[in-house]
């Protein structure tokens, strides 16, 4: 592959890459996808690790975000490495010289609807609510701690939620802004969106008002904390942001993707705010949440299609128990399912079921083995893997013994005795023990439970980054 990078903002060569890229597109989707739908995307402008293209409606945007997107992006960092995330506007190409640059900003992680002002924040979706937010053990309390700021401005502050990709930080985020929003002045932005306008403003003279913008707002929301890294001068802003904030009782909201002293090249002093605040995370959801997850969207489908679309009891709790490591590949399971549907006019059995979602099903088995898991734990307890897995019940042997056995049980779909014979064949009872001990300690002890979770980031991260 050529080098096309270098001058990718210049429009002939940026064109010339999108050329290359829709070729891809065709070939990995087929001609009837792409002409129907992908031909469509136009491509507009990079800004730093993101791209921006457009569509000609919502409709057509909803469509390709819900079915495409993450494989057109990885399409897209093959071209181009440093990308990160696609930007969409809604722009008619048919009437370009008549188009509006005021589209409302909204945002779905990976997607961002741009407004053209000056900061281009408060990105609130009406859509993403505390009514539509469901909630189970491994959500409930970022969720009540996240009405309670609602409620009661500077009650918990900062407070700071933090949990992997896809467990529905960003919706609570937006469903405070959303509930704060009518009575306050509410700024909503991700850690990147700060930086990029911090830069922009240093380059434009504008830091005065730059920094009244946020320093004069009720409310400061901030998603992706963790995208800071690094980067000092941007740092060093936010931190006296912060600090002003603070003093005149202004709320702030924060979220990452690890806890606050898991945060790499972050300043001390602002890891130390972070920390002095209200710090929850939001963990992998159980097996109850997802399928009530499941019941409630396969709801929302057929009220948004007006159809009725009869998905089987049995394969809302296979997708349930099989899909285990974000909400949001759960929902795109779901999708995979309901487009199935509606192409053939009937409803996908278990086999099909086990076809249509297959990269889906093995995420886990692929990425994590439980050899893994014992290693890494291993390494956090400072023990060996020969200790780990003797008969020896030494207080300091039989925690990470447990631990390791627990996060097998969650984090693998293994049956407990499979669990058990990669534990020095131990029976299911004793398996059965470890993981309901490590459940209790989880709810007993915030420093266990913080520990497990930085475990589980880690070895999700590790096994990610080996496939």
């Amino acid at each position: 592959m050529k080098n096309l990078n270098k001058n990718f903002n210049e429009k002939k060569d940026a064109n010339l890459i999108w050329t290359e890229i829709q070729k891809e597109m065709k070939s990995k989707f087929g001609s009837e996808i792409y002409e129907s739908w992908l031909k469509k995307i136009y491509f507009e402008e990079q800004q730093s690790n993101y791209l921006v293209v457009s569509v000609s409606t919502r409709f057509l945007r909803d469509w390709i975000v819900s079915r495409y997107l993450d494989e057109i992006l990885k399409i897209v960092k093959k071209q181009i490495k440093e990308i990160s995330r696609i930007e969409f506007r809604i722009e008619d190409k048919e009437h370009e010289k008549d188009k509006a640059v005021n589209n409302i900003i909204q945002k779905d992680d990976n997607i961002s609807f741009i407004k053209d002002s000056f900061l281009q924040y408060n990105r609130i979706d009406q859509n993403k609510s505390f009514d539509n937010f469901i909630t189970g053990t491994s959500n409930k309390l970022a969720f009540e701690a996240s009405k309670k700021v609602s409620e009661n401005i500077s009650h918990y502050n900062p407070l700071y939620l933090y949990g992997g990709v896809g467990m529905g930080k960003t919706h609570l985020l937006n469903a405070i802004g959303l509930k704060l929003k009518s009575e306050n002045k509410v700024t909503f932005i991700s850690a990147e969106r700060f930086m990029y306008q911090f830069v922009k403003s240093i380059k434009s003279n504008e830091m005065v008002r730059f920094k009244d913008n946020f320093r004069n707002t009720n409310v400061l929301i901030v998603d992706d904390i963790q995208f800071m890294d690094g980067k000092e001068a941007m740092q060093e802003e936010f931190f006296h942001t912060f600090n002003a904030l603070l003093e005149k009782g202004s709320q702030i909201v924060v979220s990452a993707d690890r806890p606050p002293n898991k945060l790499k090249r972050i300043q001390e002093r602002i890891k130390s705010r972070f920390s002095g605040g209200l710090v929850v995370d939001i963990q992998n959801p159980e097996y109850e949440l997802r399928y009530k997850i499941l019941k409630e969207k396969t709801n929302e489908l057929n009220l948004y299609y007006n159809e009725k679309i009869n998905i089987s009891e049995e394969i809302l709790k296979f997708i349930s128990y099989e899909i285990r490591s974000s909400i949001r590949e759960l929902v795109g399971a779901l999708n995979r399912l309901a487009s199935f549907a509606r192409i053939y006019d009937r409803v996908p059995n278990i086999s099909e079921t086990k076809i249509i979602l297959k990269d889906l099903l093995n995420i886990n088995e692929a990425k994590v083995s439980i050899d893994n898991i014992q290693t890494l734990v291993c390494k956090y307890f400072k023990i060996s893997k020969n200790e780990m897995l003797s008969s020896r019940r030494s207080r300091y042997l039989v925690r990470p013994r447990q631990v390791a056995i627990y996060l097998s049980k969650i984090l693998t779909s293994k049956s407990l005795p499979e669990i058990g014979r990669e534990f020095s064949n131990r029976d299911h009872t004793t398996i059965i023990h470890s993981v309901k001990t490590i459940e209790k300690l989880k709810i007993e002890n915030s420093e266990i439970n913080s520990g497990i979770n930085y475990l589980k980031n880690q070895i999700m991260y590790k096994s990610e980054n080996e496939v």
